[in-house]
């Protein structure tokens, strides 16, 4: 079902929780409300679950306006951290819990667990109860719970925040499956960017009651709109600088006595104009020590630390060109990896750089 919120306010006395958000979220899709916390993401998904009244602004599920819809008339699946199951009824008894309340057939219901379980794998365990599962067994049957009545919207209120990172990258996996078999649509909080990136298929990210930018996890980490948002998705360095020369989408940036060239530009700019640019880890690429034709945003840099981080390998790194700053740097761990005190040149391509008025907020 085709979800909207349209100018959604909320306030919780002086504190504007949520801030004039408008949002759509499309049939079928795995919808992201990524942000810190206090930024207004759970507000949001208890105004869509019912729990909150928006104190302006409309939310729709299809043609129709919900803002006063009781919750048990919205039919909502949801899914808690920390997974709310009854302790004293087996797990097909929870998982059958929303038909009980909706009066279904005693046949239909019986079919209707059965072909939830198994859509959790979780069918040989459906006589247990959930002191005898395990974590991620817990999060399963509560997603077979919250799927089994067929939600017109499935709501995620952090739900992997308490399992350990094995089963929270299964769990990934199984979200993942779910979600493509059956085809719901669904919002999932977090603060965590790396399930946001690995698993949405558009992303919203909040900061202090409004929506800073939604849009495909490869658009919003490789074009972030905001110092903000390109910080929340991943570590990065920032450098002061004054614009050089302007050529249609291709800049110059003077940082110190450094000159930068910039192809992908989203604002406008003229000459003179105060920015600050940034750049990722993996974003910084070691050249090999034969090239002779250095290309552009090349520098000099010694490796002053490593830290080995299985497939990966992150660098610190300083150079006389920028002497107050230190760079980490992320490549794959390999046997060819430079020793600690080794000067290499480094290059980040012009179009990995990212570019903001410098007035802006990190």
């Amino acid at each position: 079902m085709l979800i909207r919120l349209e100018n959604i306010t909320k306030h919780f006395g002086s504190l504007k929780a949520v801030n004039q958000v408008s949002l759509e979220i499309k049939d079928g899709e795995l919808t992201f409300l990524l942000g810190p916390s206090g930024c207004g993401k759970t507000t949001l998904l208890r105004l869509l679950a019912g729990f909150y009244t928006p104190d302006s602004g409309n939310i729709y599920f299809g043609d129709k306006c919900f803002n006063n819809i009781p919750p048990e008339q919205r039919n909502c699946g949801m899914i808690f951290q920390n997974y709310a199951l009854w302790p004293h009824l087996t797990v097909e008894q929870n998982v059958a819990y929303g038909l009980d309340v909706r009066k279904i057939p005693a046949e239909e219901k019986k079919e209707r667990v059965r072909e939830a379980l198994a859509t959790v794998r979780m069918l040989e365990y459906a006589q247990r109860t959930p002191n005898q599962l395990s974590g991620g067994q817990q999060q399963r049957v509560a997603l077979a719970r919250a799927i089994i009545i067929r939600p017109d919207l499935l709501l995620l209120d952090e739900p992997l925040c308490n399992l350990d990172t094995r089963l929270r990258l299964a769990m990934r996996d199984e979200i993942r499956r779910i979600h493509s078999e059956t085809g719901l649509t669904a919002l999932y909080v977090t603060h965590d960017h790396s399930e946001a990136l690995s698993l949405a298929q558009r992303i919203a990210v909040m900061n202090e009651g409004i929506i800073e930018q939604y849009a495909s996890p490869t658009e919003i980490y490789q074009f972030p709109n905001s110092p903000f948002v390109a910080g929340f998705l991943g570590e990065i360095d920032w450098l002061e600088g004054k614009i050089e020369k302007c050529e249609q989408n291709n800049l110059t940036v003077k940082t110190g006595n450094f000159l930068w060239q910039i192809t992908h530009v989203t604002h406008t700019y003229k000459t003179g104009t105060s920015v600050q640019i940034g750049f990722r880890p993996e974003n910084i690429i070691q050249l090999p020590s034969d090239i002779h034709d250095l290309p552009a945003n090349t520098f000099s840099a010694s490796i002053i630390q490593t830290i080995h981080m299985g497939a990966l390998c992150e660098n610190t790194l300083i150079s006389q060109t920028f002497p107050e700053k230190k760079f980490k740097q992320l490549q794959l761990t390999s046997p060819l990896i430079s020793k600690i005190g080794t000067i290499n040149n480094f290059q980040i391509p012009p179009d990995r750089l990212l570019i903001f008025p410098a007035t802006e907020k990190k």
